[in-house]
Parts: C-alpha cells; sequence; structure tokens
C-alpha cells in the first residue's frame, strides 16, 4: 500500500515529467502519430493539466515552452496538425529559433546592466 502522502508525491513528480515531455514536438508527433489525441480521455487528461500554469506548479518546470504546447493543445485543429513531421519540424525549428534570439537579448541586457552597476559604482566614489 503506497500512503497518500507517497501517492500525491508520485503523481506530482509523474504529471510534471509528462507535461514538460510537451515541450519536445517531437513527442507531440509521436503521439498523435499513435492516435493518442483522438482519445477523448487523453484530451481530457491534457485539460486536466492545465493546472500546472498556475505560478505554484509552474515554478518547477524547467521547459516553461511546455505550457504553450499543452495551451495549443486544447485546439482540435492544433492536434491535427501535428500528425504531420514536417509541422514538428518547423515548431522545433521556431523554438530553436526563439532561443538563439533570447539568448543574444538576455547577454546585451545582462552587458548593459553590468555596466550601468560599474558606473554607478565609480560615480559613488
Amino acid at each position: 500500500l503506497v500512503s497518500d502522502d507517497t501517492g500525491n508525491r508520485l503523481r506530482f513528480q509523474l504529471e510534471l515529467e509528462f507535461v514538460q515531455c510537451l515541450a519536445n514536438p517531437n513527442y507531440l508527433n509521436f503521439l498523435a502519430q499513435r492516435g493518442y489525441f483522438k482519445d477523448k480521455a487523453f484530451v481530457n487528461y491534457l485539460k486536466y493539466l492545465l493546472y500546472w500554469k498556475e505560478p505554484e506548479y509552474a515554478k518547477y518546470l524547467k521547459y516553461p515552452q511546455c505550457l504553450h504546447m499543452l495551451e495549443l493543445l486544447q485546439y482540435e485543429h492544433f492536434r491535427k496538425e501535428l500528425v504531420n513531421a514536417q509541422c514538428a519540424k518547423f515548431i522545433d525549428e521556431q523554438q530553436i529559433l526563439h532561443w538563439q534570439h533570447y539568448s543574444r537579448k538576455r547577454m546585451r541586457l545582462q552587458q548593459a546592466l553590468a555596466e550601468q552597476q560599474q558606473q554607478n559604482n565609480t560615480s559613488v566614489k
């Protein structure tokens, strides 16, 4: 027998892992090609998982883009398109472009903040 606390912890871990898998377009393509998105129970499960958007749960996510995918999976048209490998490839490429742009933008921002802090430190002296 599993205690309630242990069972809840296990459920949390399994759902956390599954939600984060949704960030992978190739995994979404895999699910689509095997008909998971046609199963009403599975679609309802995806709807249930929307609770991960709440800050108290979202803070545990390493791949926040999974929440965007979870949101898109609520739409039948998106679920149907994922059967196409080209769709998954396009999403994958867009994620890579986003990360590259985000990284460059973040580095510039951090550099500007460091320069500003350095100027503030020298002007105080």
